[in-house]
């Protein structure tokens, strides 16, 4: 059985970097031809994807995001991580790791002082 749970601390600071790990566990991130994806949803909105990380290591990110963005993996530990560096409160979201079909609960990512 794939699942997949988001980790990491759920409150920032502003101008502080986010940082979250993905935990994949039943399926290699190392398996050809898949992605590993970081989604967003902030309140009242749609689903924003931030970026992904393939299985050879190749990291692509939304244009609007690249900046500020980071998507990096441990292949021994079966995770992959998303750094936000320059957190605003627009940044506040529900963050959600992703590969194939399967998704994490979400976590939820606040931005206060």
């Amino acid at each position: 059985q794939v699942q997949l749970q988001e980790s990491g601390p759920g409150l920032v600071k502003p101008s502080q970097t986010l940082s979250l790990t993905c935990t994949v566990s039943g399926f290699s991130i190392t398996t050809r031809y898949h992605w590993w994806i970081w989604i967003r949803q902030a309140p009242g909105k749609g689903l924003e994807w931030i970026g992904a990380i393939a299985s050879d290591g190749k990291t692509y990110y939304s244009p609007s995001l690249k900046s500020r963005t980071s998507i990096s993996r441990d292949t021994s530990r079966n995770q992959f991580s998303l750094q936000l560096t320059s957190v605003t409160p627009e940044d506040a979201a529900v963050c959600y790791c992703a590969g194939g079909n399967f998704w994490g609960r979400g976590t939820q990512v606040i931005v206060t002082s």
